[in-house]
């Protein structure tokens, strides 16, 4: 079965993260298949919107390390950059129902949807820095704009989780809800969106993104081209190889 499962029903496309026995970690693979679907739902004028979801006990643990150190992204055309591109310029409502860990990309990803629905029990978190490494998905630039500076300063430089009523009290969630309710709840508000016609929608979210695409797209790029030269320095290759051994890195001397 299927590490990304796409399901098409009355004008909602749902993408599922299925990899629950790796706490639905990404996978090159599975970039792959999630930019392929967003291509895919922007272009079927049947697809109103696009909800992303996850298990009721995790949405998802981030990259899959081993095998984001064997594929690493390789420029602007790789599967990971091809579904960052693809969610940040999706122009119909974008939904998400997260609950239990997001890690990294399972929280910057939220940030580009229009409606995102968490468990009670979620915990978003963005530990680029304890990796060695830079922001990524505009996050740099999103992360202030909705948390505040020093919110995302706390978010982004320290990279500890924080809970759902927290993510709902900066407006990154719409509702909080039991985690066993998330996705059924996001998939009724998709269905609503569904029902109302499709031109008003696109309009009503490019007009209220106007101004703003450019920017977010240059900031994929420029994080982009940071992560990838700091992921081939010393502070990262400590910090992922003590992952990979288990134990605390050591960034003394970095």
């Amino acid at each position: 079965m299927s590490d990304i499962l796409t399901h098409t029903d009355g004008g909602v496309t749902t993408l599922t993260f299925n990899r629950l026995d790796k706490k639905n970690s990404i996978t090159s693979a599975m970039y792959a298949a999630l930019a392929d679907a967003i291509e895919a739902a922007a272009a079927d004028p049947a697809v109103r919107c696009v909800l992303i979801q996850g298990h009721e006990t995790v949405f998802s643990a981030g990259n899959d390390i081993a095998d984001f150190l064997n594929n690493p992204p390789a420029g602007q055309d790789s599967p990971v950059f091809r579904f960052l591109r693809g969610i940040a310029q999706f122009p119909k409502p974008l939904l998400a129902a997260a609950c239990g860990p997001a890690v990294g990309i399972g929280t910057t990803l939220l940030f580009h949807c229009d409606l995102v629905y968490a468990g009670d029990n979620a915990a978003f978190s963005m530990p680029f820095v304890n990796l060695g490494l830079c922001p990524e998905a505009a996050s740099s630039l999103l992360v202030p704009q909705m948390l505040g500076y020093h919110r995302a300063a706390e978010a982004l430089l320290l990279g500890e989780p924080f809970m759902a009523e927290a993510a709902l009290e900066v407006g990154l969630v719409n509702r909080v809800l039991p985690p066993t309710e998330a996705n059924s709840y996001a998939q009724g508000v998709a269905r609503k969106l569904a029902a109302k016609p499709l031109a008003s929608l696109v309009e009503t979210k490019r007009l209220m993104k106007k101004g703003q695409a450019t920017l977010v797209m240059d900031t994929i790029a420029e994080e982009g081209a940071s992560f990838g030269r700091m992921l081939r320095e010393p502070a990262a290759r400590e910090a992922f190889g003590a992952f990979m051994e288990r134990r605390k890195p050591d960034f003394s001397n970095l």
